[in-house]
């Protein structure tokens, strides 16, 4: 059994009702759902949950890996902490597994429907230096960890679900990037007061910092990447 939710936590303000609604959609659905398995006559073999790298502490040097402690930081850290921790399931009835997504990339919606506007006038760049590191990874290899996890036997605990790249991927190296994919320029960069001002201070750090996050389970768990490297897939996606 697979669980993730979409939302629109990358594009708002995390205001109160905000926040609530997105507690409620991530964190009273897991619950049901859990309830659900442990109280099923014949549960699922695998119970498999998307979270986000955002349980770990923006920053512009710590490398994270699946061991690596957060979920106490700030709003988003705090809620995967607690989302995650609602997909518990008492005893040793299914196989668990969370996969801690970064910035998913794909052709349908996302966060590449959000830049490929200003990118494709030209008016695309980094986001404030543009040194923070940038956790992403393609649409298929996303589903490719979820399909890996449901059905490889040994496969348990947290995965990160980012492309080996990801690591040393700042977020001007994917503003060239997507910029070279689309035959455009990327050299206007968002200042970092319209950033903060916009985003507010919490969702602005996360912009601006970003999290170095190597998948180092998901690749020793045997996970071959589709998309290790980011020109070859934002060529697919923009293709």
């Amino acid at each position: 059994m697979f669980h993730a939710m979409q939302g629109r936590t990358g594009s708002v303000g995390w205001d109160y009702a905000f926040q609530r609604e997105v507690v409620t959609s991530r964190v009273e659905t897991t619950k049901t759902l859990a309830k659900a398995i442990a109280e099923a006559e014949q549960p699922p073999r695998a119970w498999v949950l998307v979270t986000g790298v955002g349980y770990y502490r923006p920053s512009l040097t710590t490398e994270y890996t699946e061991d690596s402690s957060g979920g106490d930081c700030d709003f988003f850290s705090r809620l995967v902490h607690t989302w995650e921790l609602a997909a518990k399931i008492p005893g040793n009835i299914t196989r668990e597994v969370v996969v801690r997504s970064g910035v998913v990339l794909g052709k349908n919606g996302g966060a590449i429907s959000q830049m490929l506007w200003p990118f494709r006038l030209g008016l695309g760049g980094p986001i404030g230096s543009g040194v923070q590191p940038f956790p992403w990874i393609h649409v298929q290899d996303l589903a490719g960890i979820v399909s890996h996890a449901l059905e490889t036997e040994g496969v348990r605990g947290v995965l990160n679900g980012v492309s080996p790249a990801s690591p040393n991927t700042s977020n001007a190296d994917f503003a060239r990037a997507l910029g070279s994919a689309l035959g455009r320029p990327a050299l206007l960069p968002l200042p970092t007061v319209v950033v903060r001002a916009v985003f507010g201070a919490e969702r602005g750090i996360m912009l601006l910092e970003g999290q170095r996050v190597v998948p180092k389970r998901t690749l020793e768990c045997g996970y071959h990447f589709t998309f290790p490297d980011l020109p070859v897939a934002l060529r697919d996606i923009v293709s």
